[in-house]
């Protein structure tokens, strides 16, 4: 009988050992091989334990989807999953068999599938779990233990983060714990839906316990933060956290002190800060204390001249006369007060004209007596070489008047060759341009007005008399007259004169003293008004290097009369400005006049504007000025009707205002949705004039708007303060899009210079840059150097819109080197004359222009008329406003100048004529000026 001990672990394998062994004996006799076997048997070489070449691994079961468990062993006979302690059933098994090429050893593999259903079924604390248990000859292996564990995320966050209101570049601590979840939940941190990478950005710290930590609040740092939780299963967002980093305002530094506001006694001065050093942010706290300081100040009166008592007579002389004089002390004149009027010395004839009389009596004994007839005939020949004088001076005087008469009219004839050269460019020779004759002065605008005009035109054929003259006050009740060249008489104007009609003539009135006959513009505001005498020829009216005329054409005068006009361009402390809610100003107010004065024609006034019109966002609007000072609409570009009261073309940088009225205009616009306008800028750098003897150094930025006027304004206020331009200006697109204008000060040598700003940028809010309504806006950097040795500075200064476009002044200079100061030419504003009176205003001759409107008046049925004119010269948007003129052809030359007066290409309108198949016109033309 065969007894075997067989081990629990090895009971498959030993049962199947048996049942072949006793197969064998059942069918084989002992007997038949007890001389064939031998004793013994030689021992087989020895089998190693099973070896894992893979176990099994934990896995998580997401929804519904079972899970698969393997694991591979060598050598291997069989292998087995047993789980939480129980065999798994061997129909349960995916087993597959090879054999190692290297150790021919065998090797296994097997598979099984765990479902949600077994891990629900099992009841204890303890986790589902399956282990691989593999055999071979020598034994025995088990792997480790793979956990099953069924997948969740829980919906709410344990703690969710909160929002803030933080101050700069203080430490912020979001806190976010995630929702329970099996296998545990990942955090990552958006800010404003995009990823938060702390490798990228240092600023962002994120904790073990996944907590995000910013270590210095930055402006950019103001968004909105979420925190995402994560795992096999699902994703879950906490509530948005929203982050705001204020700014608390800071104080910038004062204005120097005023003046003293009262001119005599006790005053006050005033200075003032404003809260920009940095503006408060993001609803920081404003800056506490006053924006202003006022003291008390104390004028000396002034003190007028008197005169003290006359002294005693001087000793009688030879002369038979003695003196006496007096002094201006009485009181002596002080603090700018009047001096004395009248003589100092004082001479009378101390002999009650003995001594006449002794010479007279002497005299006729000296000479010899003279015959009674002699001295008829003496006098009878004074006085007829004194008659004969007076003829010959009245003689010349009516011939020059003639002849100048004859000049005047034929000036026409004279300028007519202009317009032929330039229809034939290889003959063409630019006329003669002779500078205005400024020898009529203020003091003669009552009667000798028109004399002095004789006799200007007598002086040269070449010369128009008009008239520049200063604004001073205005004088209440001024009546203005205007003076018939034909009767001599006067006739006043219609009333309701404006505020610039008075400070115009009140002038006029009060010729008093000596005057400039040079000067070319007005002494009160020289930089920003003009003015001049016109009659029937017209002129035309140019404040210079500031983009603003006024043109008058030939006509709008009635024949005979003469007007001062006058053209200003009104400072921004002396107006109220024409913008109102989302408009802004986009050119200088500017006042032309006498108002309500009546035109034979309309005028064209010309205005630069600061409007980016590509691509076209804008809504642009004329607004006028009335008496009472209130703004009121005139047109809006493409709303024209037959009521409106003129025609507005619109160019690149200027716009001309063709109008039947005299008064204060001003450009305005604003943005058209859904695009955002833009608006041009100019960018001025300016320094303290060298040398700098102070340790304090100040770079002064400019922001301007990109008209001519605006930058000729600031470079005579630096002038004034002793500054000095260091860079050309640099432009600026500022969009309509409510973010501020931002400056900052960067690559400053910490070594030698020191920055006095806490912040560390400033910035100019939106409204004050867009709305146009400010002085001239500009932001200083005030810098230390370490001493008065230093001379050098380098630094940038960066200037841009937040969100938007910017600039950068790359700075090199040496502050104790004295520069030559940049005068940049502006933009359209060409040093034209200020004034230029009859047909020297104009390139095309009347003669011509008459020629040119009686072929083109006439409407045709073809349509080339004045219709295709006006299309080829691109003043066609609104027809209908020179339909309504008795020569639509003339308003469209007269715009046509004003829009060429600095090139005056007068081949741009012969090659429009020439398209338009009027060579008749030419041909008449070319004639008439061979004539």
């Amino acid at each position: 009988m065969l007894c075997v001990r067989i081990r629990r672990d090895q009971a498959p394998a030993a049962l199947t050992l048996i049942l072949i062994y006793g197969a064998f004996l059942c069918c084989t006799d002992a007997s038949d091989y007890t001389e064939v076997l031998p004793d013994s048997f030689p021992s087989a070489p020895a089998e190693p334990l099973p070896e894992f070449q893979s176990e099994p691994e934990n896995a998580f079961i997401v929804k519904n989807r079972p899970v698969k468990l393997s694991c591979k062993a060598a050598p291997a006979t069989q292998i087995y999953f047993k789980c939480n302690g129980e065999w798994v059933n061997q129909n349960d098994h995916v087993t597959r068999e090879s054999l190692d090429q290297i150790t021919g050893l065998v090797v296994r593999e097997v598979d099984i599938s765990v479902s949600r259903t077994q891990v629900e079924e099992l009841f204890g604390l303890e986790d589902y779990w399956c282990q691989c248990v593999a055999w071979s000859s020598a034994g025995t292996t088990k792997s480790r233990r793979a956990y099953v564990r069924i997948a969740y995320l829980r919906k709410n966050f344990e703690q969710e983060p909160l929002g803030r209101e933080v101050h700069l570049e203080q430490e912020v601590l979001l806190q976010c714990r995630p929702p329970e979840g099996t296998p545990p939940a990942e955090v990552e941190w958006l800010k404003n839906e995009e990823l938060i990478d702390p490798a990228l950005d240092s600023n962002f710290l994120m904790t073990v316990d996944h907590d995000l930590i910013i270590k210095q609040a930055r402006l950019s740092d103001t968004a909105n933060y979420t925190c995402v939780a994560r795992n096999v299963v699902a994703k879950r967002r906490s509530s948005t956290a929203t982050l705001i980093v204020y700014v608390s305002g800071g104080w910038s530094s004062w204005t120097v002190w005023s003046d003293c506001n009262a001119r005599c006694g006790r005053g006050w001065q005033r200075r003032t800060r404003s809260c920009t050093n940095p503006a408060p942010l993001n609803g920081g706290a404003f800056c506490e204390g006053p924006p202003f300081q006022r003291v008390t100040c104390t004028t000396l009166c002034p003190v007028d001249g008197g005169w003290t008592e006359w002294a005693k007579w001087s000793a009688c002389s030879t002369e038979c006369t003695h003196w006496r004089s007096r002094e201006c002390q009485a009181p002596a004149p002080r603090n700018g007060g009047r001096h004395c009027s009248g003589g100092m010395m004082e001479s009378s004839n101390c002999t009650e004209g003995l001594c006449a009389r002794n010479k007279k009596v002497s005299l006729e004994h000296a000479a010899p007596p003279l015959d009674s007839g002699a001295g008829v005939a003496l006098y009878a020949g004074l006085v007829g070489a004194l008659l004969l004088c007076v003829i010959l001076v009245l003689s010349v005087g009516i011939l020059a008047y003639r002849r100048s008469c004859r000049r005047l009219h034929g000036d026409i004839t004279d300028s007519s060759s202009a317009l032929t050269a330039a229809f034939h460019p290889g003959n063409y020779k630019p006329p003669r341009q002779a500078p205005p004759d400024l020898t009529a002065s203020a003091g003669t605008f009552r009667g000798p007005v028109f004399s002095s005009l004789q006799q200007s035109t007598l002086d040269s054929h070449h010369k128009i008399p008009m008239t520049t003259s200063p604004l001073l006050d205005a004088i209440p009740g001024l009546k203005i007259k205007v003076y018939d060249s034909s009767t001599m008489s006067s006739v006043e104007l219609p009333a309701g004169l404006s505020s610039a009609d008075s400070e115009i003539m009140s002038l006029k009135m009060s010729a008093g003293g000596p005057r400039d006959p040079c000067a070319r513009t007005l002494p009160g505001e020289p930089a920003y008004s003009t003015s001049a005498m016109l009659g029937s020829l017209g002129g035309r009216l140019t404040i210079p290097n500031t983009g603003v005329s006024l043109l008058v054409p030939p006509g709008t005068i009635p024949q005979g009369k003469f007007y001062e006009m006058y053209l200003i361009i009104s400072k921004w402390e002396k107006t109220t400005l024409p913008s109102e809610g989302v408009q802004t100003v986009l050119s200088p107010v500017v006042s032309c006049g006498p108002s309500g004065m009546l035109l034979g024609r309309p005028v064209v006034l010309t205005l630069p504007h600061s409007a980016q019109l590509e691509p076209p966002d804008w809504s642009l609007t004329l607004k006028t000025q009335t008496n009472q000072g209130a703004w009121e609409e005139v047109l809006t570009v493409g709303e024209e009707s037959l009521s409106s009261p003129c025609y507005l073309q619109v160019e690149e940088q200027s716009c001309h205002v063709v109008m039947e009225q005299l008064g204060t205009y001003a450009l305005v616009g604003q943005s058209v949705p859904p695009q955002p306008a833009c608006k041009r800028l100019q960018l001025a750098l300016f320094a303290p004039r060298a040398p700098c003897l102070s340790l304090d150094y100040s770079l002064t930025v400019y922001c301007i708007q990109d008209t001519p006027h605006a930058l000729k304004e600031v470079l005579e206020l630096e002038r004034s303060l002793g500054g000095v331009l260091l860079e050309e200006p640099k432009p600026l697109l500022f969009k309509d899009s409510y973010h501020n204008l931002r400056l900052s000060i960067h690559d400053i040598p910490h070594s030698h210079w020191r920055s006095k700003l806490l912040a560390k940028y400033q910035e100019i809010p939106f409204y004050h840059v867009w709305s146009g309504s400010q002085r001239p806006l500009h932001c200083s950097f005030s810098l230390e150097r370490g001493s008065v040795a230093v001379s050098q500075l380098s630094c940038k200064i960066c200037v841009r819109q937040v969100e938007g476009e910017g600039q950068i002044f790359q700075l090199l200079t040496d502050i104790q080197e004295t520069l030559p100061p940049h005068s940049p030419q502006p933009a359209g504003g060409t040093c034209l004359p200020s004034s230029q009176v009859g047909s020297y205003a104009f390139r095309l001759p009347t003669s011509i222009r008459q020629k040119i409107c009686a072929s083109l008046d006439a409407p045709s049925a073809r349509g080339c008329d004045w219709r295709l004119l006006a299309h080829s010269l691109g003043f066609d948007r609104y027809l209908n406003y020179f339909a309504t003129k008795p020569s639509p052809t003339g308003v469209l030359l007269d715009l046509w100048e004003a829009c060429h007066q600095g090139d005056a290409d007068l081949v741009s309108l012969a090659t429009a004529l020439e398209e338009m198949g009027k060579s008749e016109v030419l041909v008449v033309m070319t004639t008439d000026g061979d004539c």
